[in-house]
């Protein structure tokens, strides 16, 4: 029996309405460019543990990639990068800078999907690593698609998930300061309600047979970025599949 969708029209819309914008490192994207390098330098410290005996590439999934930005950077640390976004007009800015770019180095390869989760668990792809990174907020249902990243995933393998905690911090810079008063981010780029406890991510983590085994605080000003102890704002959990 399939599940619904856990595709948000309204949220990929929003995101496609971006899509020409995205790789502008002054644009309304400039966070995403501004945490990546932390975001996928800390993921790689982990995701480099699946190395394979044979010297194969470890496989990758990027899902709700957007344009790329993380995809690129995966791709040129050695992995095998698929990259997956439900927006046609994120993906055909993802591949168009790709042609520029050519991030593919080594054992790196980068190859886009315009599609959704459920698709691929219909083929039963699975991959040794996934990285998930400011999507579960905008999704329908959390706990869904956490099931859906497990389903994904090959047994050992690891799901990093980076999103913003529901407190009052939060929605007062997240939010509120972001969109509306340093206009960092497009206004109703994140709904705050939709923002996620690490308890909360825990524990549905666990329903769908992931354990965590690390979790950072990511401390953004708007001109730098660093790891800390504090996940009141911004977080990032490492998981494993059972």
């Amino acid at each position: 029996m399939s599940r619904p969708s856990s595709i948000s029209a309204e949220e990929i819309a929003q995101f496609g309405r971006l899509a020409a914008s995205w790789w502008d490192p002054s644009g309304p994207m400039r966070p995403l460019h501004d945490m990546n390098p932390l975001r996928t330098n800390w993921n790689h410290q982990f995701f480099k543990s699946r190395a394979k005996p044979d010297g194969a590439a470890i496989s990758l999934l990027d899902i709700g990639c957007g344009a790329g930005i993380a995809s690129e950077a995966y791709a040129r640390l050695g992995y095998q990068v698929t990259g997956l976004d439900a927006s046609a007009e994120a993906i055909a800015a993802a591949q168009s800078h790709q042609e520029i770019s050519r991030p593919e180095t080594g054992k790196g390869s980068l190859t886009y999907h315009h599609g959704a989760a459920e698709d691929f668990v219909a083929q039963g792809l699975t991959f040794d690593a996934i990285s998930a990174l400011e999507v579960i907020e905008h999704v329908i249902d959390a706990e869904m698609f956490l099931h859906l990243l497990s389903d994904l995933t090959r047994p050992g393998g690891l799901i990093a998930i980076s999103t913003l905690n529901r407190t009052l911090r939060s929605l007062a810079i997240a939010k509120f300061g972001a969109e509306y008063v340093m206009r960092l981010l497009p206004v109703g780029t994140h709904q705050w309600r939709k923002f996620i406890k690490p308890s909360e991510l825990v524990r549905a983590a666990r329903g769908a047979g992931l354990k965590m085994i690390d979790i950072t605080g990511i401390l953004y000003t708007g001109a730098a970025c660093r790891l800390t102890s504090d996940t009141r704002m911004n977080y990032q959990a490492m998981f494993r599949k059972q």
